[in-house]
């Protein structure tokens, strides 16, 4: 057995959840050379249910990154490996994305192996990254605005002659809507399995609309509720005018 094994600092956690860990642990130990290993998400926090799964997150010095996903114990779980540059480049790129998941996953583990002190310096940015307000640029604004509201053009052209692909692409409408309210109003895009809880946090009334379009029974009142979600968020229903203005290509696309 690895002895670092035997060093680790263990979370308290249920059977099967404590051997899946520590299993899950061990292979890290064999695939790679860990500076630092966190283990995060609902079955650390307590609050896991029958879909969860372990995330553990490696720090390692070498020049790569890998995600591995195996069942340990009947447990599943997802290994991502990376140095700490990448790590740092994730918090930059999914900050600006507004959605800040290895920030989140970092500052909310535990760290049960650690070797370096970068680790540590790695969850305060994160917790830092966390704190900050992600900015909602007027142009990228627009743009989802008007993505959102083409899909629910199109989704709308369809009602009456392919029920099927209308509700597809209203949905796919209804979603981007929702995630633009949530990023306008928090500055975050939540996850997808959280989208309808923290849209009826931020404003039931829409929260109540949202959950009235996913249980619709009928195309009729599908479009409504699409609808009045549209005028409370992009404020469209369809195409509208905008202009994007003069935009350089990259140096790389320049031929």
């Amino acid at each position: 057995m690895d002895g670092r094994l035997s060093k680790c600092r263990w979370p308290d956690l249920p059977a099967p959840y404590d051997a899946a860990l520590r299993e899950a642990t061990a292979e890290v130990f064999e695939v790679a050379e860990p500076i630092g290993i966190i283990a995060t998400g609902t079955i650390i926090r307590g609050t896991a249910h029958a879909a969860s799964d372990l995330d553990i997150y490696v720090v390692h010095p070498a020049a790569f990154r890998r995600r591995i996903q195996r069942f340990f114990r009947g447990v599943p779980a997802e290994i991502f490996i990376n140095p700490p540059h990448a790590v740092r480049s994730y918090f930059q790129e999914e900050h600006r994305d507004a959605r800040p998941i290895t920030a989140h996953m970092i500052a909310t583990g535990v760290v049960i192996w650690q070797s370096d002190a970068v680790i540590d310096e790695l969850r305060a940015e994160a917790v830092q990254w966390l704190a900050r307000q992600s900015e909602f640029p007027e142009d990228a604004l627009l743009r989802a605005r008007y993505g959102a509201a083409s899909r629910l053009e199109d989704g709308f052209d369809l009602i009456g002659t392919d029920s099927a692909s209308a509700n597809m692409l209203l949905t796919l409408a209804v979603v981007c809507m929702l995630e633009i309210e949530c990023r306008k109003r928090s500055g975050r895009i939540p996850r997808g399995k959280d989208l309808l809880a923290t849209i009826e946090e931020l404003t039931p009334q829409l929260g109540a609309l949202a959950k009235s379009f996913f249980t619709a029974q009928s195309d009729v009142e599908r479009r409504a509720c699409a609808e009045s979600i549209a005028d409370r968020t992009i404020e469209a229903r369809g195409f509208f005018a905008w202009d994007s203005g003069p935009e350089p290509f990259p140096e790389s696309e320049r031929q």
